[in-house]
């Protein structure tokens, strides 16, 4: 191509319309609604509720306890039981398989989806089987 063309060649048009940008979002992989992060609200120890679904709860680890193996039919593994607070009080936690391993004394954790139950006539929050258990903190 020589320098005349180059210079005859009219400027591009470039339309401002909220369909062109989603196309444009789309193409390289980000759109609204698909990407954008859901935020969960925080749930208190305070307001648990025993046999309902957690939210969102962030705690501070302040015991493990040793490691047990369960053989049953809804799980095989290790499990171990934990004690958490957040400002407004204190809840126990069952750990699962690697959470076993991965939480020590002292970790900020973050369980997402997990489940609150009562057990041995004390609440106690745990990942359930669709839960998540996040490290925020070691």
């Amino acid at each position: 191509m020589s320098v005349c063309m180059i210079e005859n060649q009219s400027q591009p048009v470039i339309r401002n319309t909220p369909s062109v940008r989603e196309s444009i979002l789309r193409q390289v992989g980000i759109h609204r609604a698909k990407n954008r992060p859901k935020v969960i609200s925080r749930t208190r120890v305070e307001n648990l509720v025993a046999n309902r679904p957690i939210g969102r709860i962030e705690l501070l680890v302040l015991r493990r306890y040793p490691r047990r193996t369960v053989m049953s039919q809804g799980w095989t593994g290790s499990i171990a039981a934990a004690c958490g607070r957040d400002e407004t009080g204190l809840i126990g936690l069952v750990l699962w398989g690697d959470q076993v391993d991965r939480v020590r004394t002292g970790d900020i954790i973050a369980i997402q989806g997990g489940w609150c139950r009562y057990s041995q006539g004390q609440k106690v929050v745990s990942t359930g089987r669709t839960g998540k258990l996040t490290i925020l903190e070691a």
